[in-house]
């Protein structure tokens, strides 16, 4: 009972936090659209920026964006905060309940370095308060000198990749990242953006010209968020898709595909002013589709259903019929190796798992016949990738990931 709380605390975390991120990107998004299409205020636009004329939904509407301030403070305000603390909180306790709380099984990964459970905790939180401390520094240190920031920035995120990279399992790194940026983010608001906005207000209030400087700093950090937005969420799905966590280079795939994520928001942010920089779009499939060969794994050998064809294949490569393996029918084969999956895998691949509410991805390995339909699956994950078991905690050794390998590759001859 007590696994399959943990489970569903941490779906409805996940649901609550997706909801949050959704509200809070789509204002963010809408904002910067609104900040981007203005155009020159018309008749009677003293003291305003610019406006927009928009229609959505059967309605009509105008925006307008004063200079500094309106003249008079209006009676209601809409603050834009509560959903970005909403997202990190949630998200903050997503991680505790799952990586957190399990380290030994989502973080650490004995190749890299064998941290003991508490140590990683230690490490990931110090990690995503660095990441903030040394954002703030930059944005601090080198003030409105935008284009020397963003490559600042771009190169403490890269920093960060490799440093996570270094400290964590592949996913955990990836995710950790993620939580990174969303902590820069969401600290940007709490911190930069809410604070000086308040400190206009109030002045409003006492009848006083508002400084301009809080309002400034807070549009400089909420462009950055806007960039943010998309390699976040590439970090906090990656962990489904174990092909770039577990790259011999991720830290370098990771920032691939941060950096897809940066040029489309930016296509978008420029579309948002009336341009169309195709380029930017081409660039990023480009980049898309060379980070894609780059991670697609090596064919697998063919299979053939004749013994005969196999030996006469293996033959005419040069290959020593030794090397190829014919069986009499898959279910013998897949026999051995499931006494291999009951001792390295049943404890979370099963129909009552005993580290965890269910099974991931409802994948179990009580059976044979359950075990022989992953079979694809399997080599993917455990021998191509080797990213399971998490972390190698189950003590799966290289004899026995060999002979996964020879059963997922085994030539098989069919009555």
């Amino acid at each position: 009972m007590t696994a399959f709380l943990l489970d569903a605390a941490a779906f409805l975390l996940r649901w609550f936090h997706v909801v949050a991120a959704m509200a809070w990107i789509g204002e963010s998004f809408y904002f910067v659209m609104l900040d981007r299409a203005l155009k020159p205020p018309r008749e009677g636009g003293e003291g305003i920026q610019g406006d927009l004329w928009s229609v959505h939904g059967g309605g009509f509407y105008h925006k307008r964006k004063f200079l500094l301030a309106p003249p008079g403070m209006p009676a209601d305000l809409h603050w834009s905060m509560w959903k970005s603390y909403t997202t990190w909180i949630t998200g903050f306790a997503l991680l505790s309940v799952m990586y957190l709380a399990s380290p030994q099984i989502y973080m650490i990964d004995p190749n890299i370095a064998a941290w003991t459970q508490t140590q990683a905790v230690g490490l990931a939180l110090g990690f995503l308060a660095l990441a903030w401390l040394g954002y703030d520094l930059l944005c601090r240190a080198v003030g409105f000198r935008d284009r020397l920031l963003v490559v600042l920035v771009a190169g403490w995120i890269i920093a960060l990749s490799f440093l996570a990279t270094e400290l964590f399992s592949g996913r955990a790194a990836y995710l950790l990242v993620g939580a990174a940026l969303g902590t820069i983010m969401s600290a940007n608001v709490f911190v930069v953006i809410i604070p000086g906005q308040r400190r206009m207000v109030a002045a409003l209030l006492r009848g006083e010209t508002p400084d301009a400087l809080p309002g400034k700093r807070g549009k400089q950090r909420s462009v950055h968020n806007t960039f943010f937005t998309l390699p976040v969420v590439f970090a906090m799905l990656s962990v489904h898709f174990a092909a770039a966590s577990s790259h011999p280079h991720k830290a370098w795939i990771l920032i691939g595909f941060m950096a897809v994520g940066a040029l489309i928001r930016q296509f978008f942010v420029i579309w948002h002013s009336g341009q169309r920089a195709w380029g930017l779009l081409l660039a990023s499939a480009v980049l898309l589709i060379g980070l894609l060969v780059w991670m697609a794994p090596a064919p697998r050998p063919a299979v053939h259903s004749d013994p005969v064809s196999a030996i006469e294949d293996g033959a005419a490569a040069g290959d020593p019929v030794s090397t190829v393996q014919v069986v009499d029918s898959a279910p013998v084969e897949t026999g051995r190796v499931h006494a291999i999956f009951q001792q390295r895998c049943v404890m979370c691949h099963a129909a009552q798992p005993r580290l965890m509410g269910s099974a991931p991805l409802g994948a179990m390995f009580d059976t044979p016949q359950q075990v022989e339909s992953y079979r694809d699956k399997i080599r993917q994950q455990v021998v191509v990738m080797k990213v399971m078991p998490p972390g190698n905690m189950t003590g799966l050794t290289d004899t026995e990931r060999a002979e996964i390998d020879r059963w997922t590759t085994a030539v098989v001859a069919r009555p």
